[in-house]
């Protein structure tokens, strides 16, 4: 199979090189901060900001989010299956 990442430079114009099951969390940031969020079931986001602003954000179902995330939090947050798109 022809990889067509191999060759490329990971950059935030292009696309994640992955997407990680995101558990909301009042305290704890996640792994690696996200390039964007995809969501299943639409719903209120609690998030904080890549640049540390805390915002609330409601999105439909099967929605992306294309910001900077460090953290979801728990309080606040009613969407599911929330996913992060991260550059690994």
């Amino acid at each position: 199979m022809t990889n067509p990442f191999s060759n490329r430079t990971s950059s935030l114009s292009g696309p994640a090189t992955d997407i990680v099951p995101v558990t909301p969390d009042d305290n704890n940031d996640l792994t690696t901060i996200a390039i964007g969020l995809y969501v299943e079931t639409g719903g209120a986001i609690s998030l904080v900001s890549v640049t540390g602003a805390a915002r609330t954000v409601t999105v439909a179902d099967n929605s992306i989010l294309p910001v900077g995330v460090r953290r979801v939090n728990a309080t606040g947050t009613t969407a599911t299956g929330i996913h992060a798109m991260v550059i690994t």
